[in-house]
């Protein structure tokens, strides 16, 4: 059952915090988006940042498992958030 639009939210917003308390990655995400991290906190409520924070995330398994572990989540709610923050229809194969 997809999630909603409100759980997606919640799921983004998580991955924020998460990746703004990893020192690691945080520095890449600002790389590949150019964003600083006032920025960052600006837009927290924006669904199309929002999607992009998650976009970023699920690039990389890796990432993906660490922050579903961290929170307790199930590895595909990432994807999920994603599709209904983007209002894409995501096939696998």
């Amino acid at each position: 059952m997809p999630i909603s639009a409100d759980a997606a939210e919640t799921i983004a917003l998580k991955a924020l915090v998460w990746l703004l308390g990893n020192d690691d990655l945080l520095p890449v995400f600002l790389g590949s988006t150019g964003a600083d991290p006032a920025e960052m906190k600006e837009r927290a409520t924006e669904r199309a940042f929002l999607a992009s924070v998650l976009e970023f995330l699920t690039m990389d398994d890796v990432w993906v498992v660490a922050f579903c572990d961290a929170e307790g989540l199930a590895y595909d709610y990432p994807m999920q958030a994603l599709t209904a923050l983007a209002g894409a229809k995501v096939h696998w194969t």
